[in-house]
């Protein structure tokens, strides 16, 4: 039968002032260490023997000494409890400064457009800290999967978390290489998209992704073919920058490549505009240093970065210590 070894309540009221006691055999003496009234200790320690059952200390009017329950029990709980006590400081270190893993879940496409930059010189500024990123196109559950934070387009992240914008909002732009258009026309209306090869995602839920694109106030979501369909937005890059056929990817992610000409960016008046970048992660009472030291290292080495937002977009900042 399986034993339950749940702690009770109050099952550790008593052992400091017993243990004290017992390293100086003197109560007075345990009192002015732990800073309370004789009378103090000797109802903490009149409470732990009653509910262990049995007397810990023999006491005369000249001494105190140790019964042998009491010796079996200071042999057994002192080194406990001094375990207790390191591990409650090494706990508070956590809540004081930046130290620790610092794990965090991330898409391929942000790592060399918005952390690779960042990632030398935060470790330079923290080295007690280890900087974990896990990049993966899958939205995770953060506090399941022992993240501390996560990075996501806006649109992607949930209400009850707390976001913190890393970039501006950019627009989701269409993008051929000059060979792939040089064979064929560059289409100037969203339906000119049948005629072309068009390189897809597939989302995490398993379907494909439509293109999005807006005509005037109007949303339009077209659904297009081609020999492509990926997982994330470095490889459809990649494969537009070859020639493979058209990709539909974030601003921030192409810029570079629309910039040397590698590609060219079409469809420009149609381009559907996402909220953004940001870093997110629960709500709660209290932002460890590790992350803390993140979002202002972030916010340093970014002017564009701005005020903390709670998804329903009121301005806020998070939980500080």
């Amino acid at each position: 039968m399986k034993q339950n070894f749940t702690v009770r309540h109050g099952a550790l009221d008593g052992v400091e002032a017993f243990l004290s006691v017992a390293r100086h055999r003197n109560f007075r003496k345990a009192a002015a260490e732990l800073r309370v009234t004789p009378s103090a200790i000797s109802q903490a320690v009149r409470t732990l023997e009653a509910r262990i059952g049995v007397a810990l200390f023999l006491r005369t009017t000249r001494s105190v000494g140790l019964t042998e329950a009491g010796e079996r029990f200071f042999a057994r709980a002192r080194p406990a409890f001094e375990e207790l006590v390191a591990a409650a400081e090494i706990a508070r270190e956590f809540g004081q400064r930046p130290t620790g893993l610092l794990r965090l879940s991330v898409p391929r496409a942000v790592l060399p457009v918005l952390l690779e930059p960042l990632v030398a010189s935060f470790c330079q500024a923290y080295p007690e800290i280890e900087l974990e990123i896990v990049a993966s196109g899958e939205l995770v559950d953060l506090a399941a999967e022992g993240f501390d934070a996560g990075i996501r387009m806006g649109e992607l992240i949930a209400p009850d978390m707390v976001a913190v914008r890393l970039t501006p909002s950019f627009p989701f732009v269409v993008v051929g290489s000059p060979d792939y258009l040089h064979h064929r026309s560059r289409p100037a209306q969203i339906e000119d998209l049948r005629g072309h090869a068009c390189l897809r995602m597939r989302r995490t839920d398993g379907s494909v992704a439509p293109w999005r694109f807006v005509d005037g106030n109007k949303a339009i979501e077209a659904i297009v073919t081609g020999p492509l369909i990926a997982h994330d937005y470095s490889t459809l890059l990649g494969a537009a920058i070859r020639g493979v056929g058209l990709a539909q990817v974030p601003g921030p992610v192409a810029a570079s490549a629309i910039a040397d000409r590698r590609l060219h960016a079409l469809l420009r008046p149609f381009a559907v505009t996402s909220p953004g970048v940001f870093l997110y992660y629960p709500q709660r009472h209290q932002v460890l240093p590790k992350l803390r030291a993140f979002i202002d290292h972030v916010r340093q080495g970014d002017g564009d970065i701005s005020q903390t937002r709670t998804r329903n977009g009121k301005s806020r900042e998070p939980a500080t210590e």
